[in-house]
């Protein structure tokens, strides 16, 4: 068959039923798996053979929904995780240990901020924050001889900046090392980062992918075009016996196709257990069926809403990346030519206490941490999931206070213009 358009596998990938099997994907509610022989389970602990023994590194049900984003993405595997911060730390723990270092943008959610940081700091991974509008000379000296990684943000959450990933992307390979992109903003549908040189990528299926606010969750997929045998002295996880692992070597056994992801699950989530569940992993599939329609609705109301608020005398300035004359309006040219996403970042004249008194207005529009949802709901990032940061680590991360998320869901977008414009009356 020749290859199927993203709108089908959407709706068709990972799972297709043979004769009088579930239309619908099973839910295995099983934490363990019964075998015939202790040889027969040997040789899944071997990783000789395909197979199931225990839930907390895999599962029929994640998998077939892995095997479905995978296709979306473009990669050769994937893995579903319990959350998105537990996918973005597996994709960099993964190839990072104590002693190494990473290159981030700085333009990134406040909660990988955080893990990044604080949390990984403390064991002993170093990292260093750029600017995506940082010069070719300050992104070169951004690396280091121990740097195992680049990280960036599709589109970057909350200050909706549009990363350059070809660019990142090859000054990563300049220095031997993946280019790691997390793709939940955009998803699959609007931007595949594989396409323009990324090499693993993440998501917070909690957001679009699920869409409905049902099933916290994450994704890992790997294109299988990172060559890690190159680069061998840097990446030992992957090109030398795992002696936690009966001595398997990862690049050997599973080539540079399936090694990342095979690490990631039988290393890190045997010893972490950020496991997704299988139900979660049946929400998920349900909201993935429908993610290709959802998205064009999404990024109808967000461009309607932008435009609506840029030419509003009590906001401003308004960032949504395919609005003429944002300041990354060329890159979502190139990068997400058929919409971005249903998130608009905004501020309200008046500065933080102007933006507070109009999130206690809305009526429509709900205040929630949530985002990337069917129904529209609303953020003061300063006041809620940036609090953790300072003033200067806000502005380089392109989080002013005065600055108000709005995810539009898929409602009338006249209905939410006009539950903004009341709102705003009252500031």
């Amino acid at each position: 068959m020749s290859k199927r358009k993203i709108e089908t596998v959407c709706v068709q990938g990972g799972y297709t039923p043979g004769n009088g099997e579930p239309r619908q994907i099973p839910i295995i509610q099983s934490t363990t798996f019964k075998y015939s022989t202790s040889e027969d389970m040997g040789k899944l602990f071997d990783l000789e053979a395909e197979g199931y023994f225990y839930s907390r590194l895999q599962n029929p049900t994640c998998d077939m929904v892995a095997k479905k984003i995978c296709e979306l993405e473009g990669g050769t595997a994937a893995m579903l995780t319990s959350s998105g911060q537990a996918a973005n730390f597996f994709a960099v723990f993964n190839i990072a240990n104590a002693g190494d270092h990473v290159v981030s943008t700085s333009a990134i959610y406040g909660g990988t901020f955080n893990l990044f940081n604080v949390t990984m700091r403390k064991m002993g991974i170093d990292f260093t924050f750029v600017s995506p509008d940082c010069s070719d000379e300050e992104l070169e000296a951004a690396f280091k001889p121990n740097t195992k990684a680049v990280f960036g943000e599709t589109i970057a959450n909350p200050a909706l900046r549009v990363l350059d990933i070809e660019r990142f992307a090859n000054a990563a390979h300049k220095h031997g090392v993946p280019m790691i992109v997390d793709n939940t903003f955009a998803t699959p549908v609007n931007c595949r980062p594989f396409e323009f040189g990324a090499d693993i990528v993440t998501h917070s299926t909690t957001k679009y992918m699920d869409g409905h606010g049902a099933a916290v969750g994450g994704c890992i997929v790997d294109s299988g075009k990172f060559d890690w045998q190159a680069y061998a002295d840097k990446f030992p996880g992957l090109t030398t016996p795992d002696d936690s692992y009966h001595g398997i070597t990862y690049c050997e056994r599973f080539g540079k196709e399936g090694a990342f992801i095979t690490k990631a699950t039988a290393q890190l989530m045997r010893d972490f257990g950020c496991t997704p569940a299988p139900q979660s992993a049946f929400i998920l599939n349900l909201g993935l069926e429908s993610l290709h329609v959802r998205m064009a609705r999404h990024c109808e109301n967000g461009l309607a809403v932008a435009k609506f608020l840029k030419n509003h005398p009590k906001v401003t300035w308004v960032k949504y990346p395919n609005l003429e004359g944002d300041e990354d309006y060329e890159l979502a040219q190139k990068y997400l030519p058929n919409g971005s996403c249903g998130v608009v970042s905004f501020g309200v004249k008046g500065g933080r206490k102007a933006a507070e008194a109009f999130m206690k207005e809305l009526k429509l529009c709900a205040i929630e941490t949530h985002v990337a949802d069917a129904r529209t709901c609303c953020l003061h990032p300063a006041s809620a999931t940036h609090r953790q940061m300072t003033d200067a680590e806000l502005e380089a991360a392109g989080v002013s206070p005065d600055l108000v998320r709005l995810s539009c869901g898929i409602e009338s977008a006249d209905d939410l213009i006009n539950d903004l414009a009341q709102a705003l009356e009252t500031v």
